[in-house]
């Protein structure tokens, strides 16, 4: 087993040391009588726990489960994700939505085989070395494949720091993540850095929710400086302010983005003309469209998610337009040009 690693001292602690003993004693508790029986909870492959972390990201854990277990069937390690065809690493992601995480998988995959034998680095900071992975993921990696005592959040660990450290994140969080860090760094028990984190996510995804807190049978209650006045500060949130706020996802850009890797993944090794898919993505599409949807496909493009090409005695085709131009090719010249997968 990997001897754990702990982060460096830090200075001017946020929380009292009593405290942090109460909340590591709670929160641990806590977990010992609720953690869920996990699939990636049974590994320390890093490759295994950058699938789940990469899954997880903006998609329910149940919904994650199904998928994770049919990958790693299909790419049971780093090396053979790293020498898959791109076109098959795309398909296989088919239902996850966010297309762009299957394509730096794969980046991420390719690096680590071709740049370092395919070992994975333990160390936090040589895996924010790695392509595609960030202070979150590289936290995750170093603590629950190497069971070092690395200090990260995400979405659920950030709340739960920010709510007993702080205070109430809502209606707008009080204090900036350079002073949750330090919370979250604090609060990691020496040598348990894997269950200690393990548990801050499953006790901001069960317990301490983003709409509905179980403060009143939660065991850090005592120590929460967002008790009682959360549940006041969630009640005056109006329902479904957040929605209304946000440009609507149906008929957008990214939409279509999705519809045309949708659609690719069904079609022939060839794959499809820019007419053909834009009836495949949209009832009414026209001619007039053409420029619009290569526009989209560009985009795919620049993504490492799709490739085009055009037959050979058409005209020159211009593939580098932005997204949302209108490029210079006429009806004839796009309706020639072809889209498939990596």
């Amino acid at each position: 087993m990997t001897t754990p690693r702990r982060e460096p001292a830090i200075e001017n602690v946020p929380l009292p040391e009593e405290k942090v003993d109460a909340i590591q004693r709670g929160l641990l508790g806590w977990f010992a009588a609720n953690a869920r029986d996990l699939p990636w909870r049974r590994t320390r492959d890093p490759y295994a726990i950058l699938v789940s972390e990469v899954m997880l990201q903006q998609t329910q854990v149940d919904r994650v489960i199904p998928f994770y277990e049919r990958w790693l069937d299909q790419f049971p390690d780093v090396t053979a994700l790293a020498y898959a065809p791109t076109a098959d690493v795309i398909t296989a992601w088919a239902g996850l939505g966010y297309n762009r995480r299957a394509v730096n998988l794969q980046r991420t995959a390719r690096f680590v085989v071709e740049e370092r034998g395919g070992v994975f680095p333990s160390d936090v900071a040589d895996l924010l070395a790695l392509p595609g992975i960030g202070p979150y993921t590289s936290g995750a990696i170093a603590a629950f494949a190497f069971e070092q005592d690395a200090a990260f959040i995400d979405t659920n660990m950030r709340r739960v720091l920010h709510r007993v450290a702080f205070g109430p994140d809502v209606p707008d969080q009080l204090r900036h993540d350079r002073e949750v860090i330090p919370v979250a760094r604090q609060c990691v028990p020496p040598g348990r850095g894997w269950e200690w984190n393990q548990a801050l996510i499953e006790f901001g995804a069960l317990q301490c929710t983003a709409r509905k807190p179980a403060c009143l049978i939660c065991p850090l209650r005592p120590e929460c400086a967002s008790y009682p006045v959360i549940l006041g500060a969630l009640a005056s949130v109006p329902r479904g302010s957040r929605k209304k706020t946000e440009s609507p996802f149906e008929g957008s850009n990214r939409f279509y983005r999705g519809r045309v890797i949708d659609a690719l993944r069904g079609a022939a090794s060839a794959g499809l003309s820019l007419q053909e898919l834009g009836a495949a993505i949209k009832p009414d599409f026209t001619d007039e469209e053409l420029a619009w949807l290569l526009g989209v496909v560009s985009g795919l493009v620049r993504d490492g998610l799709a490739q085009t090409a055009r037959t050979v005695a058409e005209a020159e085709v211009p593939y580098d337009i932005a997204e949302g131009d209108t490029g210079g090719g006429t009806t004839g010249d796009l309706a020639s040009v072809r889209v498939r997968l990596p």
